[in-house]
This record gives C-alpha cells, structure tokens and sequence, in this order.
C-alpha cells in the first residue's frame, strides 16, 4: 500500500500542494473483476493505485480482449484522457481487490497549471508509459508477424506434399489390387519409393531455409539429357493429375553439365509445379533446350495467364508469390539459389498475351557463365 503523497506523480510535490491534493481525491473500492472504466467513457480523471493491482486492456474484436499492461501500488492511469480532454480509449479492471485515489479532472489540471515540478512528473510518467506501450506493441507485432510465418510455411508444407501423396495413395490402390501383375507391382514400388524420397528432399529442404544453414552441393560431371529425361516423366505424373500436359519441345543436348541432381531436379519440381498451380483449368507446359556459347540454355513456358506486373521484379525474393493460391513463396527463391550453385543464373520472360517462361542458364564442364 502507499500514500498518495509517496506515489510516483506526487512525492515531488511540496508541502502545500500535497495537502490541497489530499484534499481534493478521493478513495475507491473496487473488488476484482471491476471495471474502473470502460473504451469511450468520458476522461473524467486520474487515478492513482494505492493497493491491489489493475489491468489496461483494449478490444480487438467483439470477443477477444488484449491486456497491455499491469499496474500496482503507486502507478497512475488515465491520465491520456484527463490531458487530451477525450474519451478513454482503454478498458481498466481491476485484477484484484483494490484501492484507488481519483483526482477529478479540473483539478488536476488546475494543479498542474500551478506546478511546473508536477507537470514535470507528469511528462515523465507519461514518457514511460508510452515508451512501454512501444515496446509491448513492437513485440506483439513480432509474434504476429512469426505466427504468420508459420502459418505460410504450414501452407506450403501441407500444398507441396499433397502431389507426391496423391501419387502415393493411387499408386498403392494399382499395386493393391488382387489381379496386379508382378511388374505392375515392381513399378509402382519404384514409384512409390521415389515419392518418399520426393518428400524427404522437400522437408529437407525447407528445413534448411528455415535454419538459415548453408547445404554444400556436391557436383558431378552428368550428361544433361540422361538427367533431365527422368525427371520430366516423374513430374509428368504430377502435371497429368491436374488435367497439364508436360510437352518436350526438343531433346535437351547430351552433354556433360557440373551438377548436383538431387538439388538440381529440385528446379525442374519448383518451377512446373508453380505453371500447373498458375493453370487451375488445365493447360499446357513447354519444355525446351539450346545453347548460347558454354551454357545451356533451359525454358519452362506455360499457357497460364502470365505474371503481374508488380511481381514481376520480385518474383525470386523469399516469400514472393506466383500463380499460387496457396505456398509459402519460397519455391522461386530456392530455384534462384540452386542455380546460382551451380554457378549460373536464372530469369523470367514476361511478355504481354503469353504466359510465364522462366529460363536458366548452366554452364559447361569447365566452362563459366557467359551472360
């Protein structure tokens, strides 16, 4: 308990201004649960904790209800109204049974007027009280912002592992049938066990954006073609499922490519997966290869509706969306990423009444980038 001579706001007072202002407040009982006042009730004056303890609270929707802070024996409150001559735009109750001095408003401002030392006081006071709201504000603002985070990367989880689940739940419903020949069944083992692996990488990989850890790519001398053959008829299966047709407008070149193609095939899953999630209604995806000096030259084209122009310069940034109702936007970034292992680079065409060509350069064995 304290006196309201020793609280904060007064005990800088002089004698005879703390005996006008025991003279003028008054003593309040509040059991718990109490509200002192309520958001909108008039500013009417300021109050002062002598025992027990409040919360100031705000509604941020009809049934949910922020408490910013406690106060206790000494703290005052209400004092934003009293000087601003307006509404109260908080909720205080009490959290216990308590005690509270109020000092009505044309008083305290007439004290006020007299006293520079408690207009000091209360400057102060005010100071702090704001600084603390700024500091509970700045941290709410980050908890949301990480829930929110969370949630795009639960999204993109959840989207990202429904084609390679798909492809599982119809693969083992073919090798599950009682008239399944033997080859049939190896095939859809073989399949099945490389959607497992398809999951793994994913999870993987998201794991290590999440971590911010550095995955070292290990990379080999590959024929191109015999790479990306197999790739594209795995993805085919995922394209097929959603009414795309995958077409390979010329053979990728048979050549020898530094590569990692684990990380690699990663490209060609992100960026066909987001043209068929861009063509809901179906459509059609066009692979094509060429050459220009040591690179090879890869394009992805679909008949979607193209890029948004304010995307557009974005669209490799963490968290950018494309074409996707759903995701977290880190697709592009980690296709960025791969291909800049690999020491190349990749872009976008946008060009207005065709859809999306995404393009990535690699170069040659013993080759460098030549842009």
């Amino acid at each position: 308990m304290v006196t309201l001579e020793t609280s904060k706001l007064f005990r800088t007072l002089d004698p005879t201004e703390k005996s006008a202002l025991r003279q003028i407040a008054q003593e309040r009982t509040c059991p718990a649960g109490q509200a002192i006042f309520k958001e909108g009730d008039s500013g009417d004056g300021v109050y002062v904790v002598k025992e027990g303890q409040v919360e100031i609270s705000v509604a941020i929707s009809p049934n949910v209800r922020r408490v910013f802070t406690e106060l206790g024996p000494g703290e005052i409150f209400g004092e934003m109204a009293v000087l601003e001559l307006k509404a109260r735009s908080a909720t205080v109750t009490a959290v216990k049974d308590t005690v509270v001095y109020f000092i009505p408003r044309a008083e305290l401002l007439a004290m006020v007027e007299r006293s520079s030392a408690l207009s000091l006081s209360l400057l102060r006071e005010i100071s702090h009280r704001l600084r603390e709201f700024n500091i509970r504000y700045i941290q709410e603002t980050l908890q949301a912002e990480r829930m929110a985070v969370v949630g795009r990367f639960a999204r993109s989880i959840i989207h990202d592992l429904k084609n390679p689940l798909s492809i599982i739940s119809i693969t083992a419903e073919l090798s599950g049938m009682p008239n399944a020949p033997a080859d049939l069944r190896a095939q859809t083992h073989t399949r099945i066990r490389k959607q497992v692996d398809r999951i793994s990488e994913m999870i993987s990989e998201i794991l290590d954006f999440t971590n911010g850890s550095t995955v070292e790519t290990i990379r080999a001398s590959f024929n191109y073609a015999e790479f990306v053959l197999p790739v594209l008829e795995e993805i085919r299966a995922d394209t097929e499922l959603k009414n795309v047709k995958l077409e390979l407008q010329n053979q990728p070149p048979a050549v020898q490519l530094p590569l990692d193609p684990k990380r690699l095939r990663r490209v060609f899953f992100n960026l066909i997966g987001n043209a068929t999630d861009a063509m809901p209604e179906g459509g059609k995806i066009l692979v094509r290869f060429h050459t220009e000096g040591p690179n090879i030259i890869t394009e992805i084209e679909d008949t979607g509706p193209g890029i948004a122009p304010e995307i557009a310069d974005k669209l490799f940034e963490a968290f950018a969306t494309y074409g996707k109702a759903h995701g977290s936007g880190l697709g592009l970034s980690i296709c960025k990423k791969i291909v800049e292992e690999h020491r190349g680079r990749i872009w976008v065409k946008n060009e207005p009444g065709r859809g999306a060509v995404f393009v990535f350069a690699l170069p040659l064995a013993g080759g460098s980038l030549q842009r």
